[in-house]
């Protein structure tokens, strides 16, 4: 597939890396020399030093030719038009990185597709809308939901009071018969091993696992891992971002009680008239008198999104440390995703990852409407959506030639989540949500288109 990338800042490099690693043919636009020549002796690509609104630059990307262009520049007006020019030049799908969530939220009713723009992502949204699924399943690390939830991944560490160590998936699924369940990865502890499991496979103390749950089977998992669903109420943000504001709106409209801690004085006061129900204070979070004079012991939740990634664990780690429940750290440095759970912090998100998750479907094969990548974790989690030409449709799952590095975690029919085992008969209109390792994505996709 050929694709180009307008901009080479954080999300479009990261992209850029990771499309790389797929063999695509990528193309990266960008005015910023430095950025250029950094991701030129890094990555396997081709770059052009150039306006991406420049009809002659994209001319000489070839854009006639291109599956696919991506526009994520700082600038929301930049990625709109390089969008619009794009189409009329002969792109066959666009992308445009956006900051005003208004876009999104009112897309359908102003038409972008008729200006020439599929699809419109803002990272920060994303974000916000990552932290306020992680405050509603408390107990769990990491979490992604399926057609509003009627299949749910979760995340979480295995301790040494979970009924699950110790013994198979086969004697956990002989001992609980009736959990709405599945896993579908795990990563061993202290290594980098992602591994797909299977009936023989047995869970273990430190254990990162991932389980497809229903609805139903949610509060199931949390009784089984000894875990509890804490009600989450008294939320303290640190930084008034976008991530920031967002996620204090979004939180203070269901009725949770926001306090956001921002060092800058004039955007305080913004944030205060534009959010009436949020208790905004104008001060240094890092400054733990602050916090405590702010009742950081009293808070359910704690959430730290400034532009500064230290700041944030370290934030976080103050809050952990005063007894706060759940905390959430914004992170830049991908690195930093193999210390959250050594260091003691909940979960890290990260802006790029988020959008990146939200791109790769559109370069997958198939019809793909959902994915994510797994934190920290060598596999990717895609929903396809069953053809009457594909492969799997009319089989049973375990007539399928599914590769051993990938399963089938579970069916979503007519709205409802089902965990689909081997008897079970794939249909078409059915959305499978498949679990699987890089080296079988290919073979995995082949089975859908």
């Amino acid at each position: 597939m050929k694709i180009i990338i307008a901009g080479a800042g954080e999300v479009g490099f990261h992209l850029a890396k990771l499309l790389s690693f797929e063999s695509q043919d990528i193309t990266l636009i960008d005015t910023d020399r430095d950025s250029l020549s950094y991701a030129d002796t890094h990555l396997d690509i081709r770059v052009v030093r150039g306006d991406a609104t420049s009809i002659k630059v994209l001319e000489d990307s070839n854009i006639t030719a291109t599956d696919l262009v991506i526009a994520v520049t700082a600038s929301e007006t930049t990625n709109i038009t390089v969008c619009v020019l794009a189409k009329q030049l002969g792109a066959k799908r666009t992308i445009a990185r956006i900051s005003n969530t208004e876009f999104i939220d009112r897309k359908d009713e102003v038409g972008f597709t008729k200006f020439g723009i599929d699809e419109l992502i803002s990272p920060e949204s994303l974000a916000a809308n990552e932290i306020e699924l992680l405050l509603n399943q408390s107990a769990f690390n990491d979490t992604y939901e399926f057609e509003n939830g009627a299949l749910t991944m979760i995340g979480l560490h295995l301790t040494r009071t979970n009924s699950f160590v110790d013994r198979t998936v086969k004697e956990v699924a002989a001992i609980y018969p009736n959990l709405k369940y599945a896993p579908i990865a795990m990563q061993r502890f202290g290594t980098q091993y992602t591994l797909i499991p299977r009936g023989d496979t047995k869970f273990k103390e430190g254990d990162q696992v991932y389980f497809i749950t229903t609805k139903e089977g949610v509060d199931e998992i949390y009784k089984l891992t000894g875990r509890e669903r804490h009600e989450i109420k008294n939320v303290m943000i640190l930084g008034g971002s976008n991530i920031g504001y967002k996620t204090a709106n979004d939180l203070c409209k269901n009725k949770f009680n926001v306090k956001l801690i921002e060092n800058d004085k004039e955007k305080a006061f913004e944030i205060a008239d534009d959010i009436p129900s949020c208790l905004v204070i104008n001060g240094d979070g890092r400054n733990v008198d602050l916090l405590l004079e702010e009742d950081i012991q009293g808070m359910d939740a704690f959430i730290s999104v400034t532009g500064n990634s230290e700041t944030n664990i370290m934030s976080c780690l103050v809050a952990k440390s005063k007894g706060v429940q759940k905390a959430i750290a914004l992170v830049e440095n991908m690195d930093y995703f193999q210390l959250s759970h050594s260091i003691g912090i909940d979960t890290l998100i990260n802006k790029k990852l988020l959008a990146a998750n939200n791109i790769f479907r559109y370069i997958r094969k198939g019809e793909v409407v959902a994915m994510t990548k797994l934190n920290n974790m060598n596999a990717e989690l895609l929903e396809f959506i069953v053809k009457d030409c594909s492969k799997v449709s009319g089989k049973k799952i375990k007539d399928i030639d599914l590769p051993r590095s990938a399963i089938i975690g579970g069916v979503i029919r007519q709205d409802i989540g089902i965990i689909a085992l081997g008897d079970f008969k794939i249909e078409t209109g059915d959305r499978i949500v498949v679990c699987c390792l890089p080296q079988s994505i290919s073979k995995v996709e082949k089975l859908f288109i």
